[in-house]
């Protein structure tokens, strides 16, 4: 029977992915790790095994609470439409006023490693799936409410705007107009009707 973890390794896989959201997998290194997560690399190893394994279970846990957070944003409005108008608005607007502009973990992972490696690539595409059910479920809510047309496509519009998410996030890198991204919100939004 093997020793108990001294350490909380929830804690732990959270200071990791910290380190990895801000710097990426390729920048973060082995002391960045050992720094952040304050275990040494034995303690690492045998909890989470290399470092490519630790970037897996950190983004596994990122989508996952990146997952439940949205859905809890998206559901806490009555209005379908109002509730994604906002989880934009509040998006564009924790990127302007943050001194860090990380991003989302996950999309920064789809540019980073997804194009060169078939487990990120898998990984990443599962997380557009996961929101796209989720507009999905809040589209489809709209419709039934009668909120949103009958015959609006909820499919196609829940992944025109996991698009229109990725394409924003991406752009908020380079800081553009503050216009230009709320034109490109008002366009997308206008989609649902």
């Amino acid at each position: 029977m093997g020793r108990k973890r001294e350490f909380d390794e929830e804690k732990a896989l959270d200071a990791a992915m910290q380190v990895f959201w801000k710097k990426g997998y390729h920048a973060t290194s082995l002391s960045d790790l050992t720094t952040n997560m304050e275990l040494q690399r034995p303690s690492i190893y045998s909890a989470f095994g290399d470092k490519e394994k630790l970037f897996e279970a950190a983004l596994r846990n990122y989508t996952k609470l990146h997952i439940s957070h949205i859905r809890s944003k998206l559901q806490h409005n009555k209005s379908v439409k109002n509730a994604i108008r906002l989880f934009f608005e509040d998006l564009v607007e924790g990127e302007y006023q943050g001194n860090q502009n990380k991003g989302c973990f996950c999309i920064n992972t789809m540019v980073e490693l997804a194009p060169h490696d078939e487990k990120f690539e898998i990984l990443t595409r599962e997380h557009q799936m996961y929101l796209s059910v989720l507009f999905q479920e809040m589209i489809q809510k709209g419709i039934q409410s009668g909120e949103f047309h009958k015959d609006l496509d909820a499919k196609a519009l829940a992944q025109t705007l996991v698009v229109s998410l990725i394409g924003i996030t991406v752009l908020m890198k380079s800081r553009p107009e503050r216009s230009f991204i709320d034109n490109a919100i008002t366009s997308t939004l206008s989609l649902l009707k």
